[in-house]
């Protein structure tokens, strides 16, 4: 298997640091809204990651984590005149309905930040410590200086950084681009610490998370392409300052989903949700369409496409269905599946997650299932498909028929048979009323 390494900018062979165990971390949401389309692209694809790791046999520990303390929050919950903690619980819940409601499984984790306060104290302290960090004003800052290859993942130099364009300018930093580790605030959501009650800077509260769970190494961090500066950066910077060592093995970016050529932007207000997308469309169409596009690259969403590949979804359930009708009234049992095919699907999938190519060979199943009179390989080429649809979490919801049904479908072909019109097309109505008939 080879993976795009964003720290090395190339292709890599990947191993997993212990045999059949593979450790992943994603960045989560920041829960004071709901999550638009945008956003949904980096859960659908590292779900995708993690069922196919575990279709190869891995044991997976993926781990994305909840930011519950932010401004955005504060601001949110004080226009809606509300606590924190109310907006961030409801919005965790809305949060887990979409992801479901992606088809996505739940990461095996889902730490929260508040729940890492007290650890992430110790970090920070530890940092102090260590000459790494420093307090000046209300504020705890990390020494950026002393990373020798800060900028190693964004390709930043930090002489090339321009003070109040991609770093703001603070004069109470040793230097700009120092970040903030810790706010001493009576604003908002706070916490006791050594350096008064305060709250912690965004990008301690992943790099405490990752190491509190993990305690080492990991094999994959993932997120959205807009998070590689200055966050996981800043998330190295700290983790090599505190254990010596790289946090990941390999770094993931997924690119973004823009609409109209426009990155999404709940200030901008040019969003569609999840939650209002899914109610006109199956979200097997939505994967589908993220996932024809490689992972790295962007997508200009519009509802042409999202109609494009919503077909496409629509003609592949149907052959699906006609194909587990016709088996099961025949009562054909699989025996094996097409190795071929699925030897195919591992060389598009072991080449960096190419779903598009994955894809091809999904497509060229379902024109083999229609060409087919062979129930035996029809059957073989149906149970083939479903199983690669699965590793890309699309589901087909689609079971075999019952006795009775299977007792009505043969009664329907022996009314029309027989020319019992009548008959025939009330059973026919019982047929498509169970989603046997089209």
């Amino acid at each position: 298997m080879k993976i795009y390494n964003s720290l090395t900018n190339q292709k890599e062979d990947f191993v997993s640091q212990k045999k059949n165990h593979l450790s992943m971390y994603v960045c989560g949401p920041t829960v004071y809204n709901y999550i638009h389309i945008g956003n949904a692209r980096p859960v659908v694809f590292f779900d995708v990651v993690r069922r196919y790791f575990e279709y190869l046999g891995y044991q997976v520990n993926y781990v994305s984590n909840i930011t519950d303390i932010d401004d955005k929050i504060i601001l949110e919950a004080e226009k809606l005149k509300i606590s924190e903690t109310k907006l961030t619980t409801y919005f965790t819940e809305q949060f887990i309905k979409d992801t479901l409601s992606l088809g996505s499984l739940l990461p095996s984790k889902m730490p929260k930040a508040t729940e890492y306060v007290i650890e992430m104290i110790f970090y920070i302290n530890d940092l102090i410590e260590k000459s790494y960090a420093y307090q000046s004003g209300d504020s705890i800052y990390f020494r950026v200086n002393k990373i020798a290859d800060y900028g190693k993942l964004s390709n930043q130099v930090l002489a090339d950084l321009s003070v109040g364009a991609r770093v703001d300018e603070d004069l109470k930093k040793e230097s700009p681009h120092d970040f903030t580790l810790w706010k001493t605030t009576d604003l908002g959501l706070n916490f006791d610490s050594p350096w008064g009650r305060g709250r912690p800077g965004w990008h301690t509260e992943c790099a405490v998370m990752n190491q509190a769970i993990f305690g080492e190494k990991i094999d994959i961090h993932g997120g959205g392409n807009d998070l590689i500066f200055p966050h996981h950066e800043n998330e190295i910077a700290q983790s090599e300052a505190i254990s010596n060592h790289s946090l990941a093995q390999v770094w993931m970016h997924v690119g973004r989903l823009d609409l109209a050529n426009v990155k999404m932007s709940k200030s901008l207000g040019n969003i569609i949700l999840v939650k209002d997308l899914l109610e006109e469309y199956e979200y097997q169409g939505f994967r589908m369409l993220i996932l024809s596009h490689h992972y790295r690259q962007p997508i200009n969403f519009s509802y042409e496409l999202m109609n494009q590949f919503d077909s496409e979804w629509q003609r592949i359930k149907r052959t699906l269905k006609q194909a587990l009708v016709e088996i099961s009234i025949n009562y054909y049992e699989v025996v094996e599946y097409n190795d071929l095919a699925l030897d195919a699907f591992k060389v598009a999938m072991d080449d960096d997650f190419n779903c598009a190519n994955a894809f091809t060979v999904i497509y060229d199943q379902i024109k083999q299932i229609n060409k087919t009179q062979d129930l035996k390989e029809k059957a073989r080429l149906y149970y083939t498909t479903v199983l690669m649809l699965n590793v890309l979490g699309i589901q087909t919801d689609l079971k075999r028929l019952t006795d009775e049904q299977i007792q009505d479908y043969h009664a329907w072909q022996t009314a029309r048979r027989e020319k019992r019109y009548q008959e025939a097309d009330e059973i026919r109505i019982r047929l498509i009323e169970a989603g046997i008939l089209l």
